[in-house]
């Protein structure tokens, strides 16, 4: 059993940047694979990276990658989303989730825990 929550959200300007982080209590952090998924106004919610256990391996979707990079500290129980270069489309509601599976998830369905998200906007 893991409990996560989001923070970090804000408004921020065309080509600005923003770290997100996701905490995690009860179980360690490092028993779950991560990852962070957004859903922005009228679409639906969609993957954006994910995290393995040991932070080991990382994969991203095609319209975040070199931009967006996921990080882990599992001695404070934190994954992190470092957004970069941030453009008008990354608006959305940005959500942490937790799987117990082995290697990366991709399908929100392969996580078994959620956060409530945090709203990042960006303003052009």
């Amino acid at each position: 059993q893991v409990q996560l929550a989001e923070s970090g959200g804000g408004v921020v300007q065309a080509g600005g940047s923003l770290r997100l982080s996701c905490a995690a209590s009860g179980r360690t952090a490092s028993s779950y694979g991560m990852g962070w998924f957004r859903q922005g106004p009228g679409k639906e919610r969609e993957f954006v990276g994910g995290i393995s256990r040991s932070g080991s391996s990382t994969d991203y979707a095609d319209s975040v990658k070199g931009r967006f990079t996921i990080t882990r500290d599992n001695a404070k129980n934190t994954v992190y989303l470092q957004m970069n270069s941030l453009k008008p489309e990354d608006t959305a509601v940005y959500y942490c989730a937790a799987r117990g599976g082995f290697g990366l998830g991709y399908g929100a369905r392969t996580y078994d825990y959620w956060g409530q998200g945090t709203q990042v906007t960006v303003s052009s």
